[in-house]
């Protein structure tokens, strides 16, 4: 969540964000609202406690009447106390809810809107003119079926709409690719990790993912626990209510985990293939970084999200995404969108967030400063994820239906064409 100190000193830049995330602005003197009443109620508690203490002397030697009177006042005051005891901690917990409802104050100059409204900051690569090659090129489901490497039939018999079996092929490449991205992340510097995929509310609350999307993470009610729709959770609650040295630099910490999302409000959207889907793998980086670092670390990680595309093969287009669009936890965000041949249009393929301290401060993950402790920032970033199958079986095509591999995933596959089964 944000930081209250920044709310009670700058309101107004906090009002901005949340108008140009397209959310309610008026939250902010509710906030200020229950503030006030906290610390006003706070004060007052405090020091008719110091009082209450004193009283007790005087009580002792008071003697006949006196001491009743003392004591009805005692009591008064006795009753007084837990009514400002209860008055703060409501206005604490009140101001708590509300403060928690606030997406993170976003970075100047992030775009204002919603979903249409992000800004291209670059495009990368020349689309492939089929139509110029003599064929028309087939989408990733028809070749995937073709080749062997996928089968939605099955996965929906088994599991339900929006479940597949990648095969043969299909699931070395995937493969292929998540251990690619391991290495790069490993080469980069980054501690590689296997993580819980189910976590508790608080772990999931703390990454902010209980908050406006929680209709789209599944829960096991009878265990309270959730299954994650990204490393990034058990990533950012590893150091929770920890202080972390980060005087010899960031913590780069880097997950492979299979990863569930309900989809939930997705009816009738890329329900054909594997664009869409409940379930898949996903190499995720996760940096701990100083606040002041934390733009810089942001670069980084786009920039290593972007080697990976680069090197396949891929064209694509970098968005600085729009403050409507963004997700509670993160300040800015920047999306690598590839282009999907049979679509025509790009498609998102990776996403690295800047959360400045929202998340940390929700799980007390802290670093020492010169004037005491402080709250890091936390990062995140997608290296590999299975939705990048789309771009590459589209992208690759030939026009007898084989798929060249890109030379980077060779010597991870173990081939170098994917060729129709008979």
């Amino acid at each position: 969540m944000i930081d209250i100190r920044q709310l009670r000193e700058d309101p107004e830049r906090v009002r901005a964000s949340q108008r140009a995330r397209g959310e309610d602005d008026g939250v902010v003197d509710a906030v200020l609202d229950a503030d006030k009443r906290h610390r006003s109620s706070l004060s007052e508690y405090e020091s008719l406690r110091a009082s209450q203490k004193s009283f007790g002397k005087k009580v002792a030697a008071a003697q006949g009447e006196e001491k009743a009177a003392l004591l009805a006042e005692v009591k008064e005051m006795a009753a007084r106390v837990k009514q400002l005891d209860a008055a703060k901690d409501e206005a604490a917990q009140e101001r708590e809810r509300l403060l928690r409802s606030i997406g993170n104050v976003i970075i100047d100059g992030v775009p204002t809107g919603g979903e249409d409204d992000f800004v291209t900051l670059e495009e990368v690569g020349t689309p492939r003119d089929f139509a110029a090659e003599g064929f028309e090129p087939k989408d990733h489901l028809a070749l995937g079926e073709a080749l062997g490497a996928i089968d939605m039939a099955r996965g929906a018999k088994v599991s339900g709409s929006r479940f597949y079996y990648l095969t043969g092929p299909g699931a070395r490449l995937e493969l292929a690719l998540m251990n690619l991205a391991l290495d790069r992340a490993r080469d980069a510097g980054f501690v590689q990790m296997q993580v819980p995929t189910l976590v508790t509310p608080q772990t999931m609350g703390g990454a902010g993912f209980l908050d406006a999307h929680a209709d789209e993470v599944y829960r096991l009610e009878g265990d309270d626990l959730y299954l994650t729709g990204t490393s990034e959770v058990a990533l950012a609650g590893f150091h929770g209510d920890e202080i972390i040295d980060l005087t010899q630099g960031p913590r780069r910490y880097a997950a492979m985990s299979t990863c569930y999302r309900r989809e939930a409000g997705s009816y009738g959207k890329d329900t054909q293939g594997i664009i869409r889907v409940h379930q898949f793998q996903k190499v995720e980086m996760f940096v701990y970084a100083r606040p002041e670092d934390a733009e810089t670390q942001h670069e980084a990680l786009l920039k290593w999200e972007r080697g990976m595309l680069d090197d396949l093969g891929l064209a694509y287009r970098v968005i600085d995404v729009a403050a409507g669009d963004l997700g509670g936890p993160a300040a800015r965000k920047f999306d690598c969108e590839a282009w999907v041949p049979t679509q025509e249009r790009y498609r998102e393929l990776t996403s690295t967030s800047n959360c400045t301290t929202y998340q940390a401060r929700r799980f007390n993950i802290r670093e020492r400063g010169e004037s005491g402790t402080r709250s890091v920032a936390t990062l995140n970033g997608t290296l590999a994820t299975t939705r990048f199958l789309v771009a590459l079986l589209e992208t690759h095509q030939q026009a007898d239906g084989s798929v060249t591999i890109p030379e980077v995933l060779r010597p991870y596959t173990g081939f170098d064409t994917m060729t129709p089964i008979a």
